[in-house]
């Protein structure tokens, strides 16, 4: 019996650990990661803008809802998040294409902003994503940075926009 209250002391004072060094990292973080597709701007920027398409291609997200101009809710493996669109841009000859999404829903455990950034490149187009956010929870903190990649959504994203764009 004595075993069991050590590890379970033992589990507390970890996690205990854990909250303290997550309290001590940054709150904000930014990620960013590039991609170049053998597509128009135009097509790329489609595929980035076409929110109700987007489920078919995009790994864990299983529907998308506009719910206005400006802000749509997307449901997924991460549950319901609903964004803001601050900024649209579609490009233009000479001029990249901007899009800015944030996070709407202050309630979640955390938030942000993803800018995308899409430019010509040669015959192609270059995508840009940046992810500009913030992890409330010190636990949530300490394993984005030492289990989870703060980039992986991002990556996933483009990975999945690559598949689709070579249908």
């Amino acid at each position: 019996m004595i075993w069991l209250v050590y590890i379970l002391g033992g589990l507390a004072g970890l996690v205990g650990v854990i909250a303290l060094i997550g309290a001590l990292l940054p709150r904000d973080h930014t990620a960013s990661r590039s991609a170049s597709y053998a597509r128009s701007p135009d097509e790329v920027w489609r595929a980035v803008t076409d929110l109700a398409a987007q489920p078919t291609w995009r790994s864990g997200v299983t529907k998308i809802e506009q719910l206005s101009a400006t802000s749509f809710r997307e449901h997924g493996k991460h549950g319901t998040i609903a964004y803001v669109v601050e900024e649209d841009r579609a490009p233009s000859p000479g001029v990249a294409g901007r899009r800015v999404t944030r996070i709407a829903d202050d309630k979640l455990p955390y938030g942000g902003r993803w800018i995308f950034e899409l430019a010509a490149e040669g015959a192609g187009s270059r995508l840009t994503i940046t992810e500009a956010g913030f992890i409330k929870n010190p636990i949530f903190r300490f394993m984005s940075k030492t289990v989870f990649s703060t980039a992986s959504t991002l990556e996933r994203f483009l990975a999945d926009l690559a598949t689709h764009l070579a249908r």
